[in-house]
């Protein structure tokens, strides 16, 4: 029996985040310069996306670029925007033909304006596809965007716009960058790194962890149902016990 034949799609997660790491290492191991890891890793995107598709995924979100990458060599950086600019026109056809909607948080100011414009024109392009909302994190950092969040909120207390005691975690929600979509159901980091690296901090609160020794270029469909295999073998309490589920 395949991998995909062995998910019940019924209980396959619906909001999957996935930290993308292992480029470098992958490129070195080639014997290879980091961008062409990263350039494979692009290559990637595409799997991951059409394993998500067929088997229902709703929310696809990738760790694309931290707030943190920015102090990499300049030479780098430059290549990984490059990068971005062609990979969204390469795959808009693809992202229409499927109804996957393109979606990004993140400090977008900071991407070259290049970059932006392309991100955006994509976004407003995709926006009344419905299959799917792949969204990218790019320039993102989830303390930051807390940071951000408490600002904004605080700003509206001392306005009177919102009460104090009316604060609570759907307000919270409602100012973060992620406030259209759904908390993580899975979280997935290839690599063999075993850390969350500033990512949907507070959207990950009831995330099933899943960590692959597979580097992000080398990373499959296959390896994608089997975390949705390993997933759906959890029980997810929720705070009560098993007796209450």
């Amino acid at each position: 029996m395949s991998l995909l034949n062995q998910i019940h799609l019924e209980t396959a997660p619906k909001h999957v985040a996935i930290i993308m790491d292992g480029n470098g290492r992958w490129a070195k191991k080639q014997g290879l310069l980091r961008v062409f890891g990263h350039e494979k890793g692009a290559k990637a995107v595409r799997e991951a996306l059409e394993g998500a598709r067929k088997t229902g995924v709703t929310h696809l979100t990738l760790y694309a670029f931290s707030t943190e990458n920015w102090n990499r060599p300049k030479k780098e950086v430059d290549k990984l925007m490059n990068l971005l600019v062609s990979s969204l026109k390469k795959e808009f056809k693809t992202l229409n033909e499927n109804s996957i909607q393109l979606n990004t948080i993140g400090n977008l100011e900071d991407l070259p304006e290049k970059a932006r414009n392309t991100l955006l024109d994509v976004i407003e392009k995709t926006k009344n596809n419905k299959k799917l909302v792949l969204t990218l994190a790019l320039s993102y950092g989830s303390r930051d965007e807390i940071v951000k969040t408490v600002k904004i909120i605080a700003d509206k207390v001392k306005n009177n716009i919102i009460s104090v005691k009316n604060i609570d975690e759907s307000i919270i929600n409602e100012h973060l960058y992620t406030q259209n979509l759904p908390d993580v159901d899975l979280l997935i980091r290839t690599s063999g790194e075993q850390r969350l690296s500033n990512f949907l901090l507070w959207q990950i609160a009831y995330a099933e962890l899943y960590f692959t020794n597979v580097l992000w270029p080398d990373f499959k469909q296959e390896h994608l149902y089997e975390a949705f295999i390993n997933y759906q073998n959890r029980e997810r309490r929720f705070g009560k016990t098993s007796d209450q589920l």
